[in-house]
């Protein structure tokens, strides 16, 4: 990883930044010039003023997202600042490009203050088709996403929905594999960020009502770095306090530890190295491992092999079972913004990970979720979030391709 950490420092030395702005049409005469500004320019500006709807005909706006960070949560690194996280910021943008056809911009935000984040996304809007929260530590980021569902353009905490929707897919496919119903599955969560809590709530179906399409696993138990969430514990914050509700109904105490023997699932978006084999040996039969801490994942796949896990999955790219968002925000927003939806519900995100496991028609051991450069990934997750957008919100008159 050492060389990889080095060819990456000299990659962003040499280019200055990985993303570019490039125009469409080329000002070669005045006559270009009369077109793309004054005085032509004029003409879609009236139209746009008599009508605000015609912005996503004649501007980029229908088919361009802002990245929006404040540096608090960033990657495995934490809270390094607004211009540290510019990096994954343009990183993110090129995946946006890459897979979706995407235009997105890094905006990162020197204030941690709830209001002003809300505030500044307000401000900028309406340049954009859709707001991508990026590395927002929780529980703000669950407050600033909340607060911006009236917004009337897709907003989406990428770190909390994202991760949910892919680690769902890939579940779903490793229960196949091992003969395991996703409904009878005992899940060990390790953290209660922004990622543990959405992918808790994902496999416990809350908020969504359609039982056919989600099926709630039955036992979720999460613990952060003081051990087991339960009823008892002091000082939890509203999100943690709110785990509880659909959470170790049991209310088992103690250490991760201790919510591992029996658990036929563990799924860790921690930190690295907390897991060794005579952990996963204390799991139930053929136990599948979620470990999805990066660099260094929660424990090793040899060394879960070793305790007896069936399956193990890292957010890593150089081992199998990558499970990375690039799977799912590419095509959910293009879905979501072709549709012209005002916000991404809960029924299109599980919409997502129903198309992304299916990318993968006979899954195995060493392929339980598609490889992130799979390029008809993003369409497919693209035109299930758009169908299911048409069913929550009909069709709008102004949608089309973008």
């Amino acid at each position: 990883m050492i060389d990889l950490f080095s060819e990456a420092l000299i990659l962003h030395k040499r280019l200055r930044g990985k993303i570019n702005i490039i125009p469409k049409v080329e000002v070669r005469n005045i006559n270009d010039l009369s077109l793309v500004y004054s005085p032509g320019v004029a003409e879609p500006c009236k139209e746009i003023a008599r009508d605000p709807e015609l912005a996503y005909q004649y501007t980029i706006k229908g088919n361009t997202v802002a990245i929006v960070s404040d540096g608090t949560a960033v990657l495995g690194l934490g809270d390094i600042g607004p211009l540290a996280a510019m990096p994954v910021m343009e990183g993110k943008a090129i995946l946006f490009k890459r897979f979706a056809n995407i235009n997105a911009f890094p905006i990162c935000l020197d204030t941690t203050d709830v209001d002003e984040i809300v505030q500044t996304i307000r401000n900028i809007a309406p340049a954009f088709g859709g707001i991508n929260l990026e590395d927002i530590s929780a529980p703000r980021s669950f407050i600033i996403e909340q607060r911006l569902q009236d917004l009337g353009i897709p907003v989406f905490h990428d770190d909390q929905h994202g991760t949910a929707i892919v680690v769902l897919a890939g579940l779903y496919n490793a229960a196949k594999v091992v003969g395991k119903d996703v409904k009878d599955l005992k899940v060990v969560i390790n953290g209660a960020g922004a990622a543990g809590i959405a992918i808790a709530k994902m496999l416990r179906c809350v908020d969504h009502m359609n039982q056919e399409a989600c099926i709630p696993v039955k036992q979720i138990t999460v613990c952060d770095s003081k051990g087991i969430i339960h009823r008892d514990r002091k000082n939890l914050n509203f999100a943690k306090k709110e785990l509880l509700g659909f959470t170790n109904f049991d209310n088992q105490v103690g250490s991760l530890k201790d919510a591992l023997v029996n658990a036929d699932v563990f799924i860790g978006v921690s930190k690295g190295d907390l897991l060794k084999a005579k952990d996963i040996e204390t799991m139930a039969t053929d136990p599948i491992i979620f470990g999805l801490a990066n660099p260094t994942p929660e424990i090793m796949p040899e060394e879960a092999y070793k305790g007896g896990a069936a399956i193990v999955a890292t957010g890593r790219s150089d081992l199998p079972n990558q499970v990375n968002n690039v799977l799912g925000f590419p095509g959910i927003f293009r879905g979501a913004m072709e549709a012209r939806a005002p916000k991404i519900t809960t029924a299109m995100k599980l919409a997502a990970v129903h198309a992304i496991a299916e990318c993968i028609k006979f899954p195995t051991v060493s392929e339980i979720i598609p490889s992130t450069l799979n390029d008809r990934v993003a369409y497919k997750v693209a035109e299930a979030v758009k169908a299911q957008a048409i069913k929550d919100f009909g069709e709008h008159k102004y949608a089309e391709g973008i």
